[in-house]
C-alpha cells in the first residue's frame, strides 16, 4: 500500500481542508493515468520505445503531484513546473503526455499567484509551438495547452481563493469566540474581586469579634455570627448572579456567530434586533439554541445565498423569524426540527415552518410574554 505523507501545516491540503474536492481530483488522475498507457497501446501496440519512458514517468509524476498538495505552498510552483517539464520530455514518444503539460500548468493556479500561472500558460504554449516544428506535434495541441491551461487554471484559481477566504473566516470566527470568552472571564474576575474583596474582609472581622466575645458576651457573639451568616448568604446570591452570564445564552452574541458561519459559506446574512429586549435567562438561552440549530440547517442543507433573522416584540409576544432563499423542502420532523419544537414547548412557545420546495424556508417562533414571566417566577 502506498503511504501518502502527512500534509505540512503550510501545505495546500492544510489550507483547503476539502477532502471531497481532492477525492474528485484523485479520481480524475486514475482515469488519466490509465489513458496515458491505454491510448498509445491501442494505436501503436506494445513497443518499449514508448512504454519504458512512460512507465518511468509515472513515479516521478506521482511524487510531484502528491507534493503539490502535501508539501509547503512555497514549493508548489517547483512541483507543478516539474510535471509540465516531464510532459514535454515524454511528448515525442507518447502524445498523451500532453496531459502532463496541462495538469502542471493548471496546478500552478493553486499557488494563488496569477502572474506565475499566466506566465506558465504562456511559456507552455510557446514550448508547444516549438515542439510542433521539432516533433510534428498537431497544431490543435497548441490550442489545447493554451485553452485548457486558462480555463481549468482559472477554475482552480477561483476555488483556492474561495477556500482561503473561508479558512480566514473560520479563523476570524474562532478569534471572535476566543475574545468573547476572554472578555467574559475578565468581567467575571473583576466582579468577583470587587464583590468578594470587601465581603470576605467583613466576614473575617465579624468572625474575629465573635470569637473574642464568645466567653464575655455570648449573646453579642451570637448576634455577630448571625450577621456573618446573613452576609455570607447575600454574598452567595451575588456570586451566582455574577457568574450567570457565563452560562446564559445571549441572542446578540448568537447573531454574531450566525453571521460568521453563514458568510463563511457565501450566504449573505442580515439581522434585526431591538435595542432593548429583556428576556428571562432560561428563555433567552433556549432561543439561542433554536437559532443556532436553524442557522446550522441553513449552512448545511439549504444551498441558500441569503438568510435573514428578524427579532421583535409584537404586543404581548416575543417573535423571531428566520428565513432563507434556499432549496426549501425542510421536513417537519427532520434536521433537528423535532428538537427545536421540544425546546419551544418547554418555554411555552410555538414554532411554525413554511418550507415549499425550491422556494426557501421560513421559521416563525413566538413566545408569549406571559409565558416568559412564568418561567422567570419558576427560576
Amino acid at each position: 500500500m502506498i503511504r501518502i505523507p502527512s500534509p505540512h501545516r503550510d501545505s495546500l491540503l492544510g489550507v483547503l481542508r476539502s477532502p471531497v474536492y481532492l477525492r474528485w481530483q484523485a479520481g480524475l488522475q486514475v482515469f488519466w493515468l490509465i489513458a496515458l498507457i491505454q491510448a498509445p497501446l491501442a494505436l501503436r501496440g506494445f513497443q518499449w520505445d514508448w512504454m519504458a519512458p512512460t512507465l518511468a514517468s509515472l513515479p516521478v509524476y506521482l511524487v510531484c503531484y502528491v507534493a503539490v498538495y502535501t508539501a509547503p505552498v512555497a514549493r508548489l510552483p517547483f512541483n507543478a513546473i516539474a510535471i509540465s517539464a516531464l510532459g514535454f520530455v515524454l511528448w515525442p514518444v507518447n502524445p498523451l503526455a500532453l496531459g502532463y503539460v496541462v495538469i502542471g500548468v493548471t496546478l500552478l493556479a493553486y499557488s494563488n499567484r496569477p502572474r506565475l500561472w499566466l506566465g506558465g500558460v504562456a511559456v507552455a504554449t510557446l514550448v508547444t509551438l516549438v515542439w510542433r516544428y521539432a516533433f510534428d506535434v498537431p497544431l490543435v495541441h497548441v490550442a489545447v495547452v493554451f485553452g485548457a491551461g486558462l480555463a481549468a487554471g482559472f477554475s482552480n484559481y477561483l476555488y483556492v481563493r474561495g477556500a482561503r477566504r473561508d479558512a480566514e473566516l473560520r479563523l476570524s470566527q474562532s478569534e471572535v469566540r476566543r475574545l468573547a470568552t476572554l472578555a467574559e472571564r475578565e468581567r467575571i474576575g473583576r466582579d468577583l474581586h470587587d464583590l468578594l474583596g470587601h465581603t470576605l474582609s467583613l466576614i473575617t472581622l465579624k468572625s474575629e469579634l465573635a470569637k473574642r466575645l464568645a466567653l464575655d458576651d455570648p449573646s453579642r457573639a451570637r448576634q455577630e455570627m448571625e450577621e456573618v451568616e446573613r452576609v455570607a448568604r447575600h454574598t452567595l446570591a451575588e456570586v451566582r448572579s455574577a457568574v450567570t452570564g457565563l452560562r446564559a445564552g445571549d441572542l446578540s452574541s448568537e447573531l454574531v456567530s450566525a453571521r460568521l458561519m453563514l458568510e463563511s459559506s457565501g450566504i449573505a446574512f442580515t439581522a434585526e434586533l431591538p435595542a432593548e429586549l429583556e428576556l428571562p435567562e432560561q428563555t433567552e438561552a433556549t432561543l439561542c439554541l433554536v437559532l443556532r440549530e436553524a442557522v446550522t440547517n441553513i449552512h448545511r442543507h439549504s444551498r441558500a445565498t441569503e438568510a435573514r433573522v428578524v427579532i421583535a416584540r409584537n404586543g404581548q409576544e416575543f417573535s423571531m423569524r428566520i428565513t432563507d432563499n434556499g432549496c426549501g423542502g425542510l421536513a417537519a420532523h427532520g434536521n433537528g426540527v423535532s428538537g427545536m419544537r421540544e425546546r419551544m414547548r418547554q418555554i411555552g412557545g410555538r414554532l411554525a415552518i413554511d418550507s415549499p420546495a425550491r422556494h426557501g424556508t421560513a421559521l416563525e417562533i413566538g413566545v408569549p410574554f406571559a409565558a416568559t414571566h412564568r418561567m422567570e417566577r419558576r427560576a
